[in-house]
């Protein structure tokens, strides 16, 4: 027993510590619930690291993380879990992904000050916030009018004002402002669509899920060389609605 509790104790301290230390680095006016959160995400990066080759994401990606207030973006019955490390329910029957899996899929894009990324799924429009830290410019394209609407008035209202959304099909993604530097998809489809290809830059990436929608998911990267050669890695099995609209 002492020797658990002795242990209990330690990993206290060492969340303690990773709580204090990435408050500091990250900003010393960052809100604790948010610096939790990062300490979470961390912690779950590393228990992953398995799957998907990385023991921590980017010092960038994980700011990006810490100034976005996640709170705006929940239904208000939710609001003291929105720094948990969970999905959470939002209007229209979806969800808030996953802290873990924003970030992660943030990571894997690898976005650029200078880039122009397309989302498709905006949802809440908290992994658009997330990403306009990040870019230039997102374009997000979300099939539901009303989460649409609600996004767009949350994020013009937060100040996010390098973020673009639409009501539409994002299966066909954006082709007015392609061609893009990367493309996330933030809902599963059962196969990776064509025209999101298409919109792509050469040396460009797209983050996707895709898979079943009761079934087997996964989370892939896709890269395209200058050659216009397409590779494709599997990351992570993960867990998303579907990609609706036309095909």
């Amino acid at each position: 027993m002492a020797d658990a509790f002795t242990m209990l104790q330690r990993f206290a301290l060492i969340l303690a510590l990773t709580v204090m230390t990435m408050t500091q680095s990250q900003g010393e006016n960052m809100p604790p619930e948010r610096a939790r959160m990062l300490a979470a995400i961390n912690e779950s990066v590393r228990e992953s690291a398995s799957y998907t080759g990385r023991t921590q994401l980017s010092d960038r990606v994980m700011t990006a993380m810490g100034s976005v207030p996640r709170e705006e973006f929940v239904m208000p019955a939710y609001r003291h879990l929105a720094y948990d490390n969970t999905p959470l329910p939002i209007e229209a029957g979806q969800t808030i992904s996953q802290p873990l899996i924003v970030a992660l899929m943030t990571d894997l894009l690898d976005p650029q000050p200078s880039d122009v990324v397309l989302e498709v799924g905006t949802g809440s429009g908290y992994q658009a916030a997330v990403l306009a830290g990040l870019v230039r410019q997102v374009y997000s394209v979300e099939i539901v009018e009303e989460l649409a609407a609600s996004a767009a008035n949350v994020l013009a209202r937060l100040g996010y004002d390098n973020v673009t959304v639409r009501a539409g099909d994002g299966y066909a993604g954006w082709p007015e402002h392609a061609p893009f530097d990367g493309i996330i998809v933030t809902a599963a489809a059962d196969e990776i669509p064509p025209p999101l290809l298409e919109q792509l830059k050469p040396g460009g990436k797209l983050v996707i899920p895709v898979g079943e929608e009761h079934g087997y998911q996964e989370l892939l990267l896709i890269e395209t060389g200058e050659d216009g050669e397409v590779r494709e890695r599997s990351v992570l099995p993960v867990r998303f609605v579907p990609l609706t609209g036309e095909r």
